[in-house]
């Protein structure tokens, strides 16, 4: 299918995504383009991976690979074999499986991932 798309031009917006998936304090919209699926997440002041997504993985930490460039906020991401990254905005970051995250400071921190979004809080 992906070969289908690349023979011609697309054009998506965040402002009418494909899907929706609301989880406290955090928003993910989805588009499909291109025979790939990307997300912008926004996650509010106090939001929490652990907390707020956890419950509807099931898994110990963050099983999503992500690789995102972040728009706005600051999100700490600690990785589970203890790696701390402090993710602002421009910054693009490259996130294996195994991992927490939690907006640091009154900013609500937006993401969008190019890799991880597909399976992402939704419920297992």
């Amino acid at each position: 299918m992906a070969e289908e798309h690349a023979t011609r031009a697309e054009h998506k917006s965040f402002d009418r995504p494909d899907e929706v998936r609301e989880f406290p304090l955090g928003r993910l919209e989805l588009i499909k383009i291109g025979g790939a699926t990307v997300g912008r997440a926004v996650f509010k002041p106090g939001w929490r991976w652990a907390e707020s997504v956890q419950p509807l993985a099931k898994t110990r930490s963050c099983e999503a690979p992500h690789f995102q460039y972040h728009v706005s906020g600051v999100l700490l991401v600690k990785m589970d074999d203890g790696t701390e990254l402090i993710c602002r905005p421009g910054d693009v970051s490259l996130l294996p499986s195994g991992h927490d995250a939690w907006v640091v400071g009154d900013e609500a921190a937006v993401v969008v991932d190019f890799q991880g979004m597909i399976d992402y809080a939704r419920a297992s």
